[in-house]
């Protein structure tokens, strides 16, 4: 089994979603599992001293985090480490044999039918841990009673609750971005790359295709306009023509059909594995230019739409420009940038969070007095390219 340390980047995505620092390029190799077809040798087993010492009313900011991303698959299993995807191609129809009878023919009914099925493994994992020390001898001189001082300890322990709580988020959006830069770089002939596979010479604001729909692009050319992208998100008939064509996506998903999915597959979403997740910025313009002269809104709500802040970061200022920005290497190495992400619709099964395990191992100090609390986080994160996956951006 593959296990990477993404200490590094975990703190620096955490500067991202915080707004600390502006969106840059994220390196996601080797951190989401895109899976391999078949199952190869390395999927075998491998305080603080700032206290003032004074008596008075104490306040201790200690607000829970429970954190905000899209609900995605997400299991847990105690032993082994290989999640394994099954699934069999839909067979060819053959001449039915009994309405074209030949006098005197034989009819063979003992041939074999194999059927067509493909397993895809997925056997990585990463890592990463918090570590916090605690005292009690120490710092009791800072408080005038007990009550004091275990409202000090909660505020530490949720304050490390509150850090993986924000890790483990960026990691599930990250889960989602990497797809979306998967789906993008597998339609990259289309916007006129120089080879598949690769962005280099790629224009997104040239076309639209059925996996990566340019919103913008279909709109300008439906209704000979020079709408811009800065434009879009406040222009009601830009808003109800995506909208439009975001439902009618939703609708097509339920039929089978290899058009939605990078590998080919035959595939259908029902509305109960149907995720949509849209960008908080279009989904409250949305709600502002046509929610708001819908006699009933049920008409025009998107099924299952959960919303996101961003995707990637913030940036300092939360302009369009970065909530709707994606700027990473994907799980291959290679550089994708995408701006103007409205949305994304994808079946359950795409994407998700595997092989979870979240611990803490404690350890006391006798010679010096404190406890060392480690809080460890394992996971797989996986992008399954035979599942529907559709992005909607406008460039």
């Amino acid at each position: 089994m593959n296990v990477k340390q993404i200490y590094t980047i975990i703190n620096s995505v955490s500067g991202e979603v915080l707004g600390k620092t502006d969106i840059v390029t994220e390196d996601l190799t080797g951190i989401v599992d895109l899976g391999t077809e078949v199952f190869n040798q390395n999927a075998v087993d491998n305080y603080v001293k700032s206290l003032v010492n004074h008596i008075g009313k104490m306040i201790f900011v200690n607000r829970p985090y429970a954190g905000k991303v899209p609900s995605v698959l997400m299991d847990a299993w105690e032993f082994g480490s290989v999640l394994e995807k099954i699934s069999a191609d839909v067979p060819e129809a053959e001449e039915n044999d009994t309405w074209n009878l030949t006098d005197g023919k034989s009819y063979d009914q003992d041939v074999f039918h194999k059927p067509t099925v493909t397993a895809k493994f997925f056997n990585s994992k990463v890592t990463f841990e918090v570590s916090v020390s605690i005292t009690e001898r120490q710092v009791k001189e800072s408080f005038s009673n007990a009550a004091q001082l275990n409202g000090f300890i909660s505020m530490i322990y949720a304050a490390v609750e509150k850090s993986m709580t924000i890790k483990a988020d960026a990691l599930i959006m990250r889960t989602i971005n990497n797809m979306i830069a998967e789906t993008v770089l597998a339609d990259a002939k289309a916007f006129g790359a120089t080879a598949a596979g690769d962005m280099a010479g790629a224009d997104l604001s040239s076309g639209s295709t059925t996996r990566c729909v340019n919103l913008l692009k279909l709109y300008k050319t439906s209704a000979n306009t020079t709408l811009t992208a800065e434009q879009a998100l406040t222009n009601p008939d830009f808003i109800r023509f995506a909208s439009y064509v975001m439902g009618t996506y939703a609708d097509r998903l339920q039929s089978i059909s290899t058009v939605f999915n990078i590998g080919g597959k035959e595939r259908f979403t029902p509305k109960d594995m149907l995720h949509v997740v849209l960008l908080s910025d279009f989904a409250k313009a949305a709600q502002t230019y046509l929610y708001s002269d819908t006699f009933n809104r049920g008409d025009v709500l998107l099924p299952q739409a959960e919303t996101v802040p961003f995707w990637q970061g913030s940036g300092r200022n939360y302009e369009f420009a970065s909530t709707g920005k994606i700027n990473i290497k994907e799980s291959g190495g290679k550089a994708v940038e995408i701006s103007g992400v409205l949305g994304v619709m994808f079946d359950r099964d795409a994407l998700g969070v595997c092989n979870l395990d979240r611990r803490v191992t404690t350890n006391y100090n006798a010679k010096a007095e404190f406890f060392n609390n480690y809080y460890k986080f394992d996971a797989g994160y996986f992008n399954d390219t035979n599942e529907n996956f559709v992005v909607f951006f406008i460039e």
